[in-house]
């Protein structure tokens, strides 16, 4: 049985008009739409359940939420099945844990994150733990108290790692998987350098190397991983620009292809993706630069092949698809798509 690919599109939007959107695509053959859902308010970051079989969207709002949607296969239509608190304000990141059990969400305005329960049928409980970031860096607008910007479990579904952009820390937490429950780790965080601002963090498919893009310094770093003892060790600091950049910059999101070749990092203000080799030790080289063809590209996100890049061009109301080369990890852009302020893209794999 052939398999074809979904894209899940989240976005700022409000309650008026469609947030949630729904595209097929076959191959090379422009993406079609399947369907949209109204009346959610800034539907903007999106997770997937392992079983292709429900949905989960922040509520970026002051009074935080996350809801969860049942996923029908056929007509790619979206059923709404409840929505939950996420225990703080302003959530802007969520993952559902390895075995589907649980979904974990950033609260970056008010410094929390939360762990909600996944019911058998997909919807959502009231949040069994949650943990409060405390402590301010050297920013003195963007780092005055916690701002934790994403969750990513190891692969092991053993540690939870946190980018705190307000703190500079990158926040580590043993994973109770059975319970649901955040737990102290010895060491608690790994430090970046001041004024870094971690965003958003990355596994390479070996397990063994991870890295976090920094939006305020437009850095990544490169670290080694210890899957066992859950400690990070940094061994490399690139930038994310061009030499002789000067403008302003902010950097967003970060991933590895399912190749472990190469590594993208999204820039916004130079509107563009950075591209790195991987070299065997998890290090980056190699940097080229490519416009997104945008404004603002929050987020992007690499289809399961590794063969097509969307780019949610914020700003512009629309998403670019880039064909990637498989020898080089180069990007060549191969059409648009009109999508109001897009935030966040998930694919996944769906049988024919």
């Amino acid at each position: 049985m052939a398999a074809r690919l979904r894209a899940y599109i989240g976005t700022y939007s409000d309650v008026q008009r469609e947030g949630l959107f729904v595209f097929d695509l076959d191959g090379d053959s422009d993406p079609q739409l399947r369907s949209a859902v109204a009346g959610l308010a800034n539907p903007s970051f999106l997770a997937l359940h392992p079983s292709r079989r429900f949905l989960y969207a922040v509520h970026e709002t002051d009074d935080g939420a996350v809801s969860a949607f049942a996923l029908d296969v056929d007509t790619g239509t979206l059923r709404f099945l409840n929505r939950q608190s996420s225990v703080g304000c302003g959530p802007c990141h969520l993952t559902v844990d390895a075995a589907g059990r649980f979904v974990l969400v950033t609260n970056y305005a008010s410094g929390s994150v939360a762990v909600l329960p996944i019911r058998a049928d997909g919807a959502l409980a009231p949040a069994c733990d949650s943990v409060q970031h405390r402590g301010s860096s050297a920013h003195p607008q963007r780092q005055t108290g916690p701002h934790p910007h994403s969750v990513t479990l190891d692969p092991a579904n053993r540690f939870a790692l946190i980018a705190d952009l307000g703190l500079d820390h990158v926040m580590i937490y043993r994973f109770d998987a059975a319970r649901g429950k955040l737990a102290a780790h010895t060491p608690s965080f790994v430090p970046l350098r001041a004024g870094a601002g971690p965003r958003h963090f990355a596994f390479h498919p070996n397990g063994r190397c991870a890295y976090v893009i920094n939006e305020l310094d437009n850095t990544i770093v490169v670290f080694d991983y210890d899957p066992g003892a859950g400690v990070l060790r940094e061994k490399q600091l690139v930038d994310t620009l061009p030499a002789g950049y000067a403008d302003e910059n902010v950097c967003a999101d970060i991933h590895v292809a399912p190749s472990g070749r190469f590594l993208y990092g999204s820039n916004r203000g130079h509107d563009s993706l950075v591209g790195f080799t991987i070299a065997d030790d998890g290090r980056l080289q190699d940097p080229w630069h490519v416009p997104t063809g945008g404004r603002w590209p929050r987020n992007f996100a690499l289809d399961p092949s590794g063969r097509h890049l969307w780019v949610a061009n914020q700003h512009s109301d629309a998403i670019t698809r880039f064909q990637v080369d498989a020898a080089r990890g180069q990007l060549t852009p191969v059409g648009q798509l009109s999508v109001p302020q897009p935030a966040c893209i998930v694919f996944a794999q769906v049988n024919a």
